[in-house]
């Protein structure tokens, strides 16, 4: 069924309870129901239907859930995307397929009898776009099914249920910020959608919210002052476990999963004894001979279909049902842990060594005064290439060199440790807040001038 069709059973049960509540205004169920009921009669006034392909990228958030929501109750395609994109943009990100509507404004509410699309679970109506970090976002198309299906597992393994306010604090075109608003309305939630991090007014929304989806990086802002909060759903990187110490001590509890946008879900640990498969999934850990890690391939009923416009990616298929998109991990076999070790085609060889990025990452990010920190290779006439720590400083000098080398001497292998170290104020991020791995590796082949060399 469309996503659309749980809001407007959530309506006709509990229509005063709010539904979205945004920077600009908030709507009850009712409220909502009514609004992409409107928006998609006007959509089908102007065509839109099976088939169609409806980029979405408008300023207000409860504004752009209502398009999504109205473009999916039409039996459309809505691609999420950013308000600030103009048509050129929308080209360059959807590759060689055409968007037959772009809706940049509000919607108009018409009025009329009520819409019903009779959907089918295989329809291609999801599309979003991938996180970028490891290059140009890319949009990825699902089935209806790779999404509503996924549902009830993760309200299960979060917790979520209809009296839960949940802050989603990041722009809706990341395709994680936007499977959690999605989820929260049809769980039957308050969806509380402020457009991006909420940075200074952070306390007055965890007073009210009781789950919160967000990155690890922003972990350590809400457990400074949790409020109401009582479930944190991490994912996008690694979680380093202090963290979970943390957590535990501020009363939250970290839900935290390893997925990508083409594979949707792929392990979650619900309880800090590490990565599971999530229900429904199967994991191999593919491995040549002589490796001691191999690439993480899933087969799942919520995989993606591919790529808009048969864009290059790094999603790759066999003929089995399995896709990978080059994590790596260590072996792996069922009933274990999954122990994941990062993107494969990040990797970096130096000196005949293969060096995983977030190795490097996870002992450095515990040196006090490291924010965060982006592990790349710098070419090297000899080497091929050189492990190069560009950190971010928690506060107004970065940690001195001498302490981060003698870090990195006790915790890491010696082609593992860094031989050249820079300081940048703040890191590049892509829209669901990750480190952006590819612009820092080409602001250092540029020589940005705010890459500051420790010595």
């Amino acid at each position: 069924m469309p996503v659309a069709d749980h809001i407007l059973r959530h309506a006709a049960a509990r229509p005063a309870r709010v539904a979205l509540r945004g920077p600009l205004r908030e709507l009850t169920y009712g409220e909502l129901a009514q609004h992409v009921n409107g928006a998609a009669r006007h959509l089908l006034r102007r065509g839109a239907g099976p088939g169609w392909r409806v980029a979405i990228g408008v300023a207000d958030p409860v504004a752009l859930l209502v398009a999504v929501l109205a473009a999916d109750l039409a039996g459309a395609t809505p691609l999420v995307g950013d308000h600030a994109w103009d048509r050129r943009r929308w080209a360059r990100m959807t590759g060689t397929t055409t968007v037959d509507l772009l809706v940049d404004a509000p919607l108009p509410d018409e009025t009329g009898p009520a819409v019903e699309h009779v959907a089918a679970p295989g329809d291609l109506a999801w599309a979003c776009f991938s996180s970028g970090s490891t290059g140009r976002p890319r949009a990825v198309v699902r089935t209806r099914a790779s999404w509503t299906a996924s549902f009830p597992h993760l309200g299960e393994l979060a917790g979520i249920g209809p009296n839960d306010v949940v802050l989603v604090p990041g722009p809706l075109s990341s395709s994680l910020y936007a499977f959690a608003a999605v989820h929260a309305l049809a769980t039957g939630a308050t969806a509380v959608v402020p457009g991006r991090w909420p940075a200074g007014s952070l306390p007055a929304y965890l007073d009210q919210a009781t789950v919160v989806h967000l990155v690890p990086h922003l972990l350590p802002a809400v457990l400074a002052r949790p409020g109401a909060l009582r479930t944190v759903v991490a994912g996008g990187a690694a979680l380093d476990p202090r963290w979970r110490t943390a957590a535990v001590r501020a009363g939250v509890r970290i839900v935290s999963y390893y997925g990508a946008t083409e594979l949707s879900f792929v392990a979650a640990d619900a309880d800090g004894g590490g990565l599971r498969p999530f229900p429904g999934v199967e994991i191999e850990v593919r491995t040549a001979p002589g490796s001691a890690l191999g690439e993480v391939w899933a087969r799942s009923p919520w995989l993606a279909e591919g790529y808009l416009g048969e864009a290059a990616g790094p999603l790759r298929r066999d003929g089995d049902g399995w896709m990978t998109v080059g994590d790596v991990a260590h072996p792996y076999r069922a009933g274990e842990v999954l122990r994941l070790r990062g993107r494969g085609d990040g990797a970096i060889q130096t000196g005949g060594a293969t060096v995983v990025p977030e190795d490097v990452e996870e002992v450095l990010r515990k040196v006090p005064g490291v924010g965060d920190i982006v592990v790349i290779g710098s070419p090297h006439p000899s080497l091929g290439s050189i492990v190069t720590a560009i950190l971010e400083a928690d506060g107004d000098a970065p940690p001195r060199r001498a302490l981060l080398e003698a870090v990195a001497r006790s915790g890491l292998d010696v082609a593992q440790r860094p031989r050249r170290w820079y300081a940048v104020p703040s890191l590049p991020r892509t829209q669901a807040g990750k480190p952006a791995r590819a612009l820092v590796a080409a602001r250092m082949a540029a020589g940005d001038p705010d890459l500051r060399r420790l010595t």
